[in-house]
């Protein structure tokens, strides 16, 4: 399994309607800023590497995605986490909520 290094990502609204959505109500003030490519998955639930089906391998981690705002919430301000096999360039996403 490869270990990608972490980035962060910070979103950045990229039309006036991205620009004017409103935050969360009641979520933690980190929910909504979690995105990042490669590192450790920061699992809210526990870990939960998945295994390629092609190979057998344990998957890589690639990147973690969060909930947006009350509108575009995922699963109860939770993530979308995405592995890849990169010998057999499979992919595989989990969703984790609180």
């Amino acid at each position: 399994m490869k270990k990608i290094p972490p980035f962060q990502l910070e979103p950045k609204a990229l039309n006036d309607e991205a620009k004017s959505l409103p935050g969360f109500k009641w979520a933690d003030d980190e929910v909504g800023s979690r995105h990042k490519l490669g590192g450790e998955p920061d699992f809210i639930q526990g870990e939960d590497i998945p295994v390629c089906e092609d190979c057998g391998e344990q998957m890589s981690f690639y990147g973690q995605l969060d909930s947006i705002n009350d509108d575009y919430c995922i699963a109860d301000c939770g993530m979308i986490y995405t592995f890849l096999c990169f010998d057999c360039n499979t992919v595989k996403s989990i969703i984790q909520s609180n």
